[in-house]
């Protein structure tokens, strides 16, 4: 990605150089226009435009020809031609920076402040172990320094901090290893993602979907509502078109566009309203959000580069300044949706450009407190292990035994204290659970990589958990609970309720030929029905489905709607007005040949039936049409439909005089006064899996809601037939104009209070606008009014769906009829656009929030144990019955391993079965806590028992009070396999944490933990028989390996004691690990919050735990940007830098 002067010269050579670059610009030579000359062009807006447009090509189409390119047939498919185009004007990708290195992550996993205070005591106690005192060490330093053996064992004494570089060195090496993996597996998921998007262009006078990247410059590209646009372009056709530029202006405005007043389309901007066809003119690092994307993401070398030209080219400067000014902008577009903190500058960022965030979500919410809680209590018992250790050292040495402080002593004093310190560090390491990011990283990633195949691409990684914890679905009814394969069934037209489509025999043929016309010229001209793909198959529809409908009527009538296309073809459209939310109906304007005009309409039909006045009778005459008829009309025609679950859709016409010409932009004049031609009912069938799906959820104790744009009779309709509402039940089914009325007061305000009385009934919300659904999910997600928060998830398709979906706590998008910017705000999109889908991802979403949990009660066990012993034994015995290399054996082995077993849990139907654990549910449940206090209780217990009887009860020497130096005695070798082994049979515990009796239930099913299982206790073998001095380790006989591992089966059978112990009867136990309280929900709508994550960070910071960053790794860099700008992804992609 080089600079951008870079890049013009090197496209640019001056035209004597007779070098590659020359032939470069003969062939741009050979297209009449220059990479540089459409650039520069791109820079202007609206009359400077067209005025440059005008000066240098004379208009659009001259330009066209310069490129070689047809209006209406767009590029030839030749594939030399294509790749010449690519090779002058680049390629339609911005390629993303460098991944970083193994060795770059090696020093980033190096940072962690618990890593360095190891490796600073291990290097003094190398050090200290390699210095020899001057002279004989005398009596005066006391029999501290006694207990080497032999001079060899003494000179062993460097073993101890070798080792624990060494698992330092490990620890790193893993951890960079999965960072390294995870950030492959990102690129990978990106790449699925820039491959999944395609856009439709003209070629060879068809139009067809190609990818993203394999658009070129001179392409016709056809632009529709809804469309992110992946490159820059020249309006040459376009229809009501308005855009949203505020990714690369700020200006939150709709611009309107046309070609004759700024026909400048941008990258990166989204079309809200209308259709047209662009000529693309820049792609890639050349179109505008390419330069300002290079100029952010091209870092310090790019800065260099420019900085030693002397000569700015002047676009640069002027796109430099554009990117400062629009800094707030981009910024805006790189910010992850869910925030979290991800590094100063981001923070700053974010500050600046005040955009509302995202609370954390449920999971990370409760680990941060949690981790936060056991950092404190961690960092307290290490601190409380060095003091005592040091001053009963002190007092033992200096005033009961008297002795003085000599400086030959000095380095033995000081090797003790670093012992001391190294003990410490040790409980340290062991209390702080370092496995924890990595559990949740594995087990988010396993699961995002198992969703794929359930038809779910998950674009932020913790909307998979949060997804477990989903307690209501807002949901839309077309294509996601239907099959949005839709067909007139029912039509009311020429005074008559045909309950099946009519013989055209049966029409007036003066009626039937303006119903013709009107379906044909009023429906988007890239909707059409193709011929099926199979024989005997269905016939292909293509485009807006509601218009395949009305155009396979047309088909069905025995006419045919491409005639008439072909004799007004779309450019000759004199005005269209195309559907928006607001509208509710399409209206498109053609001038006859005798010069006045005929509007053609189409929409919801008690909206458009409103503003008609006039209606065709049986003969083809109009005759007038009433308020009174029209009431008649819905009680006797479209409410029968709308019950039988039918779509009504209106057709109507206006004619309008030539003169005086309308007034075409006051729309309400002109969209009245009306002649109904017909009234069509549409069936959109139910998907035959969703009833079942739907049950699912509501045994899952998940209620699902229907907000939709339909009438309210269709909309109940297709509720009862889904499920959503049963007869007996308490519910409320209610159109948008009376939900507003309830939650609204005088002023017109949504109160909270009155929200609250409307939402826990409501099943059906219907004729809902997106300000309706946005304002649902925010009332849900605000409200207390439940015992527990609710967890809100949202479907959409529309681009107006754009605030729900991210206001919702998971926003899934339409893979196949969403649109680009549905896209770009959602968390999820289902690839199939089906509800069952979502019913796998609640399903991975518990799996992924159980896995936590298994590996919390295996963790917390573990560390309860370790640090109990380390501390306990530190005080009495005066040193850690388990060394410093063992606790990191325990620690980087069994963390690392466990983690990888517990988190790649296939899910169960029975997920199902339970009801979500919502907001503010314990992260660790009363089960959980007796499960760990229990566990830890039987291992203390047989710990101690070996720590002061051991040496009775196998007949060995003590290890207790050994002195510094001295060689690895069987007795704390015996402890430290019973604790493993201890540890591996409670593994097998953990996978049950609802107080299951069967823990070996699927257990085979998942081979990763039974191998890592059998792959630890080999390893466990290998260290106590061979590891020797380093491992603080000697060699066990049969008796003693039977022993260890009688008691560590134990665990299996106390396991069962504990589960016989009923939760409910220990009244003392309390949970740990819960969510947000109520006043630390960040309110969206408060920029000046901060990040619930800082308050956390800084208390850490306090405790100098810095290895908490690992959490907040995890949740910083999952924006995995869609649609075109992801191919800018790098920014926030590189935060992957800190990726765990």
């Amino acid at each position: 990605m080089g600079d951008l002067a870079n890049s013009s010269v090197e496209f640019h050579p001056k035209k004597q150089q007779g070098s590659v670059g020359g032939m470069e610009v003969n062939h741009a030579g050979d297209f009449g226009a220059t990479l540089e000359d459409l650039r520069t062009l791109m820079e202007l807006r609206g009359a400077e435009a067209i005025q440059k447009i005008q000066e240098n090509y004379t208009d659009t189409e001259s330009l066209c020809q310069r490129l070689k390119t047809s209006p209406a047939d767009g590029l030839s498919d030749n594939p030399a031609d294509l790749e010449k185009r690519m090779q002058v004007f680049g390629q339609n990708f911005i390629p993303p920076k460098k991944p970083k290195t193994f060795l770059q992550l090696v020093w980033e996993a190096l940072q962690d402040v618990t890593l360095i205070i190891l490796e600073i005591a291990a290097i003094i106690s190398l050090g200290l172990s390699f210095y020899q005192p001057p002279g004989e060490e005398s009596e005066s330093c006391g029999n501290v320094a006694s207990g080497a053996e032999d001079e060899g064992e003494a000179e062993a004494g460097w073993i101890e901090g070798a080792a624990i570089l060494l698992s330092v060195i490990c620890v790193v090496l893993v951890t960079a290893f999965n960072d390294w993996s995870k950030e492959k597996q990102f690129r990978g998921l990106q790449s699925r993602i820039e491959q999944e998007q395609r856009f439709a262009v003209v070629r060879n006078g068809t139009v067809i979907q190609i990818p993203v990247a394999d658009m070129v410059v001179g392409d016709v590209a056809q632009v529709k509502y809804g469309d992110l646009l992946p490159a820059d372009g020249i309006l040459i056709q376009g229809n009501d078109l308005q855009i949203d530029e505020s990714s690369l202006t700020g200006e939150s405005d709709h611009v309107r566009k046309s070609v004759d007043k700024d026909p400048m389309l941008l990258s990166g901007t989204h079309v809200m309203e209308g259709s047209g066809k662009m000529l693309v003119t820049a792609v890639g690092v050349n179109s505008q959000t390419g330069i300002i994307f290079t100029l952010l993401g091209a870092g310090e070398e790019e800065e260099e580069k420019k900085d030693k030209k002397g000569k700015q080219d002047g676009t640069l400067e002027n796109n430099q300044n554009k990117a400062k000014k629009q800094d707030e902008a981009v910024a805006m577009e790189m910010q992850p949706l869910k925030s979290a903190e991800g590094g100063e500058v981001e923070e700053k960022e974010k500050k600046k450009t005040n955009v509302p965030k995202k609370e954390k979500s449920v999971l990370q919410g409760k680990l941060t407190k949690l981790a936060v809680q056991i950092g404190k209590a961690g960092l307290v018992m290490s601190a409380i292990t060095v003091i005592i250790l040091v001053v009963y050292f002190v007092i033992e040495t200096f005033v009961v035994q008297g002795r003085e402080w000599l400086p030959e002593c000095t380095p033995v004093y000081v090797q003790y204290f670093v012992k001391f310190f190294i003990i410490g560090v040790t409980v340290l390491v062991v209390a702080v659970p370092e496995g924890l990011p990595l559990a949740v990283t594995i087990s988010l990633a396993y699961s995002v990589k198992k969703m794929m195949k359930d038809n779910n691409l998950v674009r932020h990684l913790d909307a998979c958990e949060t997804m477990g914890n989903a307690t209501a679905i807002c949901s839309d009814k077309t294509g996601t609970l239907t099959t949005n394969r839709m067909t007139v069934v029912q039509a009311y037209t020429c005074d008559q309720h045909f309950n099946k489509v009519p013989d055209p025999e049966q029409l007036n043929p003066m009626v039937l030929e303006m119903l013709v016309s009107s379906i044909a010229v009023n429906s988007a001209y890239t909707s059409k029905i193709m011929p099926p793909d199979k024989e005997g198959g269905l016939p292909k529809q293509v485009g807006n489905k509601t218009e395949c409908a009305l155009l396979g009527f047309v088909l069905d009538l025995k006419r045919d709607y491409a005639p008439v296309r072909e004799q007004i073809p779309e450019e000759k459209l004199y005005k269209v007005y195309t559907f928006n939310s607001v509208r509710k109906s399409m209206s498109t304007v053609v001038q006859l040949p005798d010069g006045s005009f005929r509007l053609y309409s189409k929409g919801a039909s008690e909206i458009l039936l409103k503003k008609c006045t006039s209606i065709l009778a049986a003969g083809g005459e109009k005759r007038n049409f009433r308020p009174r008829d029209r009431d008649e009309m819905v009680k006797k025609v479209i409410e029968p439909m709308a019950c039988d679950g039918l779509r009504t859709i209106c057709v109507a016409y206006r004619d309008l005089p030539a003169s005086p010409q309308p007034d075409w932009e006051n729309e309400a004049d002109i969209l009245t006064d009306l002649v109904c031609i017909t009234v069509v009912g549409i069936e959109d069938p139910v998907r035959p899996e969703v009833p079942d799906a739907i049950k699912k959820c509501q045994r899952a104790g998940i209620t699902v809601r229907m907000v939709t744009g339909d009438n309210i009779s269709t909309a109940r309709a297709i509720a009862a037939k889904c499920g959503i509402i049963q007869p007996g039940d308490d519910f409320l089914c209610i159109d948008g104009k009376d939900f507003n009325r309830l939650i609204r007061n005088e002023k017109g305000e949504v109160e909270q209070e009155r929200m609250d009385k409307v939402w826990p009934k409501l099943r059906v919300l219907a004729r809902s606008s997106p300000t309706d659904k946005h304002t649902l999910v925010k009332g849900i997600i605000d409200s207390t009014v439940l015992e527990k928060r609710q967890v809100v998830a949202v479907t959409g398709d529309g681009t107006n769906d754009g605030p729900a979906l991210k206001k919702a706590d998971v926003g899934f998008a339409m893979g196949i009829a969403g649109t680009d910017v549905a896209k770009e705000a959602s968390d999820i999109i289902l690839t199939d656009d089906n509800f069952s889908s979502i019913v796998k991802a609640v399903m991975w979403g518990r799996n992924v929030y159980d896995s936590i949990s298994k590996f919390l009660q295996f963790q917390l066990t573990v560390n309860v144990v370790a640090v109990t012993v380390a501390f306990t034994g530190a005080c009495i015995t005066q040193d850690s019955p388990l060394k410093a290399v063992q606790m990191l054996w325990v620690n980087l082995i069994m963390d690392t391993f466990a983690s990888l077993a517990l988190a790649t849990e296939p899910p169960t139907e029975a997920l199902l079965l339970r009801k979500p654990y919502g907001r503010n549910n314990p992260l660790i449940s009363l089960t959980m806590m007796k499960n760990i206090l229990g566990h830890g209780v039987y291992q203390l217990i047989i710990i101690f028992t070996l720590l002061f009887a051991g040496e009775k009860i196998f007949n060995i020497d003590s290890g207790r009070n050994a002195p510094l130096h001295s060689p690895p005695s069987e007795h704390y070798t015996i402890i430290f396999n019973t604790f493993v082994l201890m540890q591996l049979f409670n593994e097998i515990n953990a996978r049950k944490i609802h107080g299951e009796r069967n823990v070996f239930d699927g257990i085979f099913s998942n081979p990763i933990f039974c191998s890592i299982v059998l792959g630890t206790f080999a390893m466990q073998f290998v260290i106590v028989q061979f590891g020797g001095k380093p491992f603080s380790c000697a060699p066990l006989n049969l008796e003693q390996w039977l022993w260890c591992l009688f008691v560590g089966l134990g665990e299996l059978l106390w396991g069962q004691v504990i589960t016989t112990v009923p939760t409910s009867h220990l009244k003392c136990l309390k949970e740990a690990g819960h969510g947000s309280d109520e006043d630390e929900v960040i309110d969206e709508d408060n920029p000046e919050d901060e990040d619930e994550i800082d308050h956390a960070e800084r208390e850490l910071r306090r405790g100098q735990i810095l290895w908490f960053r690992g959490l907040n790794r995890i949740q910083t860099q999952y924006d995995l940007r869609f649609i075109y700008r992801s191919q800018v992804w790098f920014p926030s992609m590189f935060g992957i830098s800190s990726l765990l």
